[in-house]
């Protein structure tokens, strides 16, 4: 993490990084701040029409604000996140690279010597969930469509990160492509200008393709993020496919 301005004003501005106290960061959708007030320093967060306030315990360390895996709100109901998308036609024995957008949720953390503990978590999209796979065999997934961009696409800082999704279709006929399910357990998102997630698929047959996540950032620049897997001290594998069992497309 790198340190950040303590005050600022401007949406323009990076908002991922790490802030001494005390600190405000304002943007048009969003105002974060850890402030003096009556001898405590008090956290508070304003952010679609919903303000937070909690007090802190402690005067030492320092602020962390971070993307996050994109499946605690409202509730962590599954660590899968599946992204739908138009359709894609893959011929045979080729390999292509998409860009999409996935859903962001932002953590705030407290770090003191390493140690990290989680002070909030939100985000600024409305969540939706669905169902991959059979109602009996199949898993409920995190849910977010997106368009299909040729290169890096211009987003919304605050509320969607590119997930660059590298398809090589290894079976012997064309597959056309629309969804990707990802575990978000095993998820390695970078931040900066934008928040970043790469994964690769390779397509097994039209119902059956390996997905796994990739480990490096999409620019140059961009720092690594504060996972809460790994804030929460959860054993985290170094590489964590999932099997696409119920198809690739619609």
């Amino acid at each position: 993490m790198t340190e950040r301005d303590q005050d600022r004003d401007t949406g323009a501005a990076p908002l991922f990084g790490a802030y001494d106290f005390p600190f405000r960061y304002e943007s048009d959708p969003l105002s974060l701040a850890i402030e003096e007030d009556g001898g405590f320093l008090r956290y508070s967060r304003r952010c679609c029409g919903t303000t937070v306030r909690k007090i802190l315990g402690t005067r030492q360390g320092r602020a962390v604000i971070s993307p996050v895996e994109p499946i605690n709100l409202p509730q962590e109901v599954t660590p899968y996140l599946e992204v739908r998308f138009t359709p894609v036609a893959c011929e045979p024995d080729s390999v292509q690279t998409l860009y999409l957008t996935f859903p962001v949720e932002i953590g705030v953390f407290l770090e003191a010597r390493g140690s990290y503990d989680v002070l909030d978590i939100f985000t600024l999209t409305s969540p939706k969930y669905s169902l991959y796979g059979t109602p009996v065999e199949g898993i409920i997934t995190r849910y977010h469509e997106s368009d299909v961009f040729p290169g890096i696409p211009e987003i919304d800082l605050v509320r969607e990160g590119v997930l660059s999704l590298t398809i090589r279709n290894s079976s012997r006929g064309w597959v056309e492509v629309s969804r990707v399910v990802m575990d978000c357990s095993g998820f390695v998102l970078f931040c900066g200008d934008m928040v970043s997630l790469s994964a690769r698929m390779e397509i097994l047959s039209r119902d059956l393709a390996d997905v796994r996540i990739g480990d490096q950032p999409l620019c140059e620049g961009m720092f690594p993020a504060t996972l809460l897997a790994r804030a929460r001290m959860r054993f985290i594998p170094e590489t964590l496919p999932f099997m696409m069992e119920y198809g690739v497309g619609s």
